[in-house]
C-alpha cells in the first residue's frame, strides 16, 4: 500500500450499525468492502458505491482494516475462525477490530487467538445507534495493543466522535460496554414501568413525558425511548432481545464475579417477558407494551 494511500476496510455486517459504519468509512474515502449473510444488503452498499464479497474471507483477502459488526460473540468467531473465515485470508500485520458486545472473558480469548497468528484485535464494542453510526459519531469503547490501535486509528477516527482508549490489552472494552448495558437496560425496563404505570393512573401520558424530561426522574433512555410508545411505533431500533442477551452476560460475568446485581436481573426477566409474549424482534421500549397488557391497560397504537 502506497505511504499516501488510506488503509483498505472490509466491514463484515451490514446490519443497521455495520451498514452506517460502511457508509461513513466510504464518506471518509476509504475503499470499503461490505459482506453480510443477506445478499440484499450487500447489494444495497454495493448501489451505493461500495465493493461487495460473498464471505468474510473474501473481504478480508485486499483488506488493511476489518471491523466486525455481528450481534455476538459466537457470530464474531464464526467470521474469525469458522469456514471461510477472516484469519484464513486477512494479511499478516493487519486489524481485526471487533465491534459486538461479548463477555470480557470471551473478548480477551479471540484477541489471544488471532494475536497468535500474527494479525492484531482490538476490542471496540460500539455505542450511539443506527443514526450516529451513519453520521460517523458513535462513541467506540476500545481497548488492546498499541499495534492495534495504531493499525486501526484512520478507521476508528472516521467512525466515531468519541475514541476511548481503555487499556492494552483485549477485554477491557468488552467490560466497559457492559457496564453501559446494565444501566441501560435498566433504565430502559424502569422507564417503560413508568410511563405503564402512569397510564394505569389515567395521566396523560404526553404530559407526563413532558413534565419527566425536565425533572429530576428523567434519564436518557426516558427521554429517547418513550416516544416510541407515545407514537405506538415498535419498529426496531434496537431489539428486546439485545437486551435478553446483554442482560443475560452481565448476569454470567456477575455470577462468576460472585457479585450481587439484583436490579439489572430483575430487569432481565421484564426483557424476557416481552420476548415471551412475541415481541423479542420489536423495539425495546416493548417493556412497556408488556407491562400494559398485564395490566389491562391501552396504550397509543394498541388494540382494544
Amino acid at each position: 500500500m502506497p505511504q499516501s494511500a488510506k488503509p483498505r476496510v472490509a466491514v463484515i455486517g451490514l446490519g443497521s450499525m455495520g451498514f452506517g459504519m460502511a457508509t461513513s468509512l466510504r464518506r471518509a474515502g476509504f475503499e470499503v468492502t461490505g459482506c453480510d449473510v443477506a445478499a440484499d444488503a450487500v447489494e444495497r452498499f454495493v448501489g451505493e458505491g461500495g465493493k461487495g464479497a460473498e464471505t468474510p474471507a473474501q473481504a478480508a483477502k485486499a483488506a488493511d482494516i476489518v471491523v466486525g459488526v455481528v450481534v455476538n460473540a459466537a457470530q464474531t468467531e464464526t467470521i474469525l475462525f469458522g469456514a471461510d473465515g477472516v484469519a484464513e485470508t486477512l494479511a499478516r500485520d493487519a486489524v481485526f477490530i471487533s465491534s459486538a458486545t461479548m463477555d470480557p472473558d470471551v473478548a480477551r480469548r479471540l484477541a489471544k487467538q488471532l494475536e497468535a497468528t500474527g494479525r492484531h484485535y482490538l476490542d471496540a464494542p460500539i455505542s450511539g445507534g443506527a443514526q450516529r453510526a451513519a453520521q460517523g459519531e458513535l462513541t467506540i469503547l476500545a481497548s488492546g495493543s498499541a499495534k492495534a490501535f495504531a493499525k486501526a486509528r484512520p478507521a476508528l477516527d472516521a467512525m466515531a466522535a468519541k475514541l476511548y482508549e481503555l487499556g492494552e490489552a483485549a477485554g477491557q472494552g468488552a467490560a466497559f460496554k457492559m457496564i453501559n448495558q446494565l444501566l441501560a437496560g435498566v433504565h430502559i425496563a424502569a422507564a417503560s414501568e413508568a410511563i405503564a404505570f402512569a397510564a394505569k393512573q389515567g395521566l396523560d401520558i404526553r404530559k407526563v413525558y413532558e413534565v419527566i424530561t425536565a425533572s429530576a426522574g428523567n434519564s436518557w433512555m426516558f427521554e429517547n425511548r418513550m416516544p416510541h410508545v407515545l407514537d405506538g411505533d415498535y419498529t426496531p431500533r434496537s431489539a428486546v432481545e439485545i437486551f435478553v442477551k446483554d442482560l443475560g452476560i452481565v448476569q454470567d460475568m456477575a455470577r462468576n464475579a460472585k457479585f450481587p446485581v439484583p436490579v439489572s436481573a430483575a430487569a432481565l426477566q421484564m426483557f424476557l417477558m416481552t420476548a415471551a409474549s412475541g415481541m423479542g424482534h420489536d423495539d425495546d421500549a416493548s417493556v412497556a407494551r408488556m407491562y400494559a397488557r398485564v395490566a389491562g391497560i391501552r396504550l397509543p397504537g394498541e388494540a382494544k
